[in-house]
């Protein structure tokens, strides 16, 4: 029988939420429905919102959660009611050319979930999920490959930004970078993803490690998660960086912020021949300019990093044992808990690059 839950609604580009019944099917073939303990509040949920990445409305957003198997469908092995999982929002189809070739981060087909309805209103209006998984309810319903088990012990509240902020921010020094002992690193960008980031460079041993943010308020919590120098976002952030490395600037520097002014203030801050990251999702109107000399002569590499290059099936086990053993501390990037009707504050929180991660408990 259909499942009724309460979920944030976004009726259309810009709309704030409105908490409203949803009606979501029995999962069917190799789908799973999954009650939510808890999801985090991404930046890329804004870039939904506000049309910076492409949506279909109605939706509900949100696709870093964590929760309880309650139902699976016909075919789906490997999970049973009762099961804690996070959940992936980009689900590899393991079969295309990006998977074949060991890239599941590029899948073709990972996001064909989001363009098709998953739920509905109670009037029948079809509801699409963001980013596949629509987080901010309840329950929700998704493919089996988007669901992955967690290790018991782990709270689930902290769990759910593994699959999103955590994952991308471990990956991206790990997977994409890969990060060595003794190497320099700036992180521009103190949201939920650059802490993960932060955290995850420390553990790589990057000294000196630098973070990088506009509000002078994040220092104490950038030193206590292992930065050793705090530099502010201002007209003097290239020269600062530079100066705690004898001039020469790090051998990476991660945009985890999605703007061009931060992706040439990253470029920027490197040495030469060092290595720039793009974290950050950015607008496709917003554009970044080389000279063609500075390429030649700065020898840096500048690459993309799609959810931190990661295999959710693989990494997420092994981040939820470093959370585990405390080498991870999320809880230190959680700076709000909130219910869906705080979700309003959480995207006016974002807009002005205010706190850490917002985390909505939802009880599953």
């Amino acid at each position: 029988m259909p499942t009724t839950v309460k979920a944030a609604v976004f009726d259309g580009l810009n709309s704030a939420p409105r908490i409203s019944e949803i009606v979501l099917p029995d999962p069917g073939p190799g789908q799973v429905r999954v009650r939510l303990a808890a999801a985090g509040v991404c930046h890329s949920d804004l870039s939904l919102s506000n049309g910076t990445l492409a949506q279909k409305w109605p939706a509900v957003l949100g696709h870093e959660g964590a929760g309880t198997v309650e139902a699976v469908g016909e075919g789906v092995s490997g999970l049973s009611p009762g099961q804690l999982v996070a959940l992936n929002w980009e689900p590899a189809c393991r079969e295309c050319w990006h998977c074949r070739q060991g890239e599941p981060h590029l899948c073709e087909h990972a996001l064909d979930g989001a363009a098709r309805p998953y739920a509905e209103l109670p009037d029948g209006t079809p509801l699409h999920p963001g980013l596949n998984i629509g987080a901010f309810a309840e329950a929700t319903v998704v493919p089996a490959n988007a669901v992955v088990p967690l290790p018991e012990g782990i709270d689930m509240g902290v769990a759910a930004v593994l699959g999103c902020a955590v994952l991308t921010g471990w990956g991206a020094v790990n997977n994409s970078a890969q990060v060595r002992p003794g190497q320099s690193a700036a992180v521009l960008g103190l949201g939920g993803v650059g802490l993960s980031l932060l955290q995850s460079a420390r553990l790589a041993g990057a000294d000196p490690l630098v973070a990088v943010d506009l509000s002078p308020d994040k220092e104490e919590l950038a030193r206590s998660l292992g930065a050793t120098d705090f530099v502010l976002a201002d007209e003097s952030l290239t020269k600062n960086v530079r100066a705690l490395t004898e001039g020469r600037g790090v051998d990476h520097a991660f945009e985890v912020v999605g703007s061009g002014k931060v992706v040439r203030a990253a470029w920027n801050s490197a040495r030469r021949g060092g290595t720039v990251t793009v974290v950050g999702v950015g607008s496709v109107k917003d554009e970044v300019s080389f000279n063609a000399l500075e390429l030649f002569h700065q020898a840096r590499t500048l690459r993309g990093c799609v959810y931190g290059s990661s295999d959710p099936d693989r990494d997420i086990p092994v981040v939820a044992d470093l959370v585990r053993s405390g080498q991870l501390r999320l809880n230190t990037m959680i700076t709000d808990e909130i219910g869906l009707e705080g979700l309003p504050e959480a995207f006016d929180r974002m807009r002005r690059g205010s706190g850490g991660r917002s985390l909505v408990r939802l009880g599953g």
